[in-house]
């Protein structure tokens, strides 16, 4: 089956997270993924370990997990753009794609004559997406931008982790980097998009995405209930800052999030917990009151919740249409029987570990199923293919190339 985006070339001239996150999925819908690396060293999350891939004799082998999970179904070419044969070379590649993603400081482009203004100018139809930490323009346009970051500065931080009157308060950063990982996300859609709107007017475009715009735009209801209340959205720890009962609850073996939408589940969640006199009580009837009154509510939750284990309030919440689930550690998760039906552990050929094991893609086409062709690839493992048949240059020429230390 032909695979969505089969036949779109990508040229991928971006390292860390948020570039290769956007350049991985484009993979997976079936582009043709050129990722362009510096020679000797590659992309800086290939030394990102411990862990390590394998080689194929058991020991560490050169490439982190890191950069496993961000590279996979990818060509790689190493190629120094520094140089002027380099960037000769990149202009040539990017000539012949159809998406072009960086995350260059501000104006390195230009000096590299690799810009979307001076491509453009012969390749009119390129999608150029450019990912920066705080965009193109904009006083903090030079400033150099990092997930940990641009959580702190774009809210994030602000509304995660315990309060600050309770044991461990303060702010927390997400676990996974996910202003990066936003907008990588963000990022695809953007190609995408821009991908659509060139078949109508025949022309590509400049996309400047900025990883403070996304971390800003996603904060979602606690930006509008800031900006419809004008009151600052405080960190709430686990809990939600328009439900309750909504949070992780101790159990007598572990913990499970009790996720209570609406007055309804609050009344069937109280009748299996025994309790069933506190969902009348005029000061918890409905959601309003229940947030007007959280501390006093979540006290007599919690003592409920330790009678019994986390897989009897499973089985017993789930019976009766209640929203919860487990708090789960990693492997508990890849054991997690719909984790396991889903197919979302994937093992991957690679060249040189062998296999390397990979998550799939949760996109799910009814058609034109994800393509998972092979692993991340080593470093510069298709250098002289690319050079030779997407360039035409021969043997010899590849060889100097490389004596000069371009490739």
């Amino acid at each position: 089956m032909t695979a969505p985006l089969a036949g779109i070339r990508v040229l991928d001239l971006s390292r860390i997270l948020a570039g290769p996150w956007a350049t991985q999925l484009l993979a997976d819908l079936g582009a043709e993924v050129i990722k362009v690396e510096r020679p000797g060293t590659g992309d800086d999350t290939r030394a990102w370990g411990p862990p390590f891939l394998p080689d194929r004799s058991g020991g560490d082998g050169t490439d982190s997990a890191y950069f496993a999970s961000t590279n996979r179904g990818k060509k790689s070419i190493t190629l120094d753009i520094a140089s002027t044969e380099g960037q000769a070379i990149a202009r040539a590649l990017a000539l012949t794609a159809d998406v072009l993603v960086e995350n260059y400081k501000v104006g390195d482009m230009a000096r590299y004559g690799l810009d979307y203004a001076t491509l453009a100018r012969d390749h009119p139809r390129l999608v150029y997406c450019s990912v920066t930490g705080f965009g193109q323009d904009g006083p903090y346009r030079h400033r150099a931008g990092y997930d940990f970051m641009i959580q702190a500065m774009g809210g994030l931080m602000s509304i995660t982790g315990e309060r600050d009157e309770l044991p461990g308060g303060g702010p927390q950063k997400c676990g996974v980097p996910i202003a990066d990982l936003m907008t990588g996300l963000y990022s695809t859609v953007g190609i995408l998009a821009a991908l659509r709107e060139r078949d109508t007017s025949g022309l590509g475009q400049h996309i400047d995405m900025a990883l403070l715009d996304t971390q800003v735009s996603w904060l979602m209801n606690h930006n509008l209930n800031y900006l419809v209340s004008g009151r600052v959205p405080r960190r709430w720890g686990n809990a939600h800052p328009n439900l309750a009962p909504y949070q992780a609850f101790a159990t007598q073996d572990g913990s499970l999030i009790l996720a209570i939408g609406n007055d309804g589940q609050f009344r069937r969640f109280c009748a299996v917990a025994g309790i069933e006199a506190v969902a009348g009580e005029p000061r918890f009837a409905d959601n309003k009151a229940r947030l007007a009154n959280r501390e006093a509510l979540v006290a007599v939750v919690a003592e409920a919740m330790k009678t019994r284990t986390t897989g009897q309030w499973m089985t017993e919440l789930e019976a009766q249409g209640v929203p919860c689930g487990p708090v789960q550690t990693i492997d508990q998760v890849f054991a997690d029987p719909q984790v396991v039906h889903r197919g979302l552990r994937r093992d991957l050929p690679h060249s040189g570990a062998g296999t390397v094991p990979q998550v799939a893609n949760p996109i799910r086409y009814s058609r034109t199923p994800i393509q998972y062709r092979h692993g991340p690839p080593l470093l510069g493992e298709h250098t002289r293919a690319v050079l030779a048949q997407d360039l035409g240059l021969d043997a010899a020429r590849i060889a100097e190339l490389e004596r000069q230390g371009v490739i």
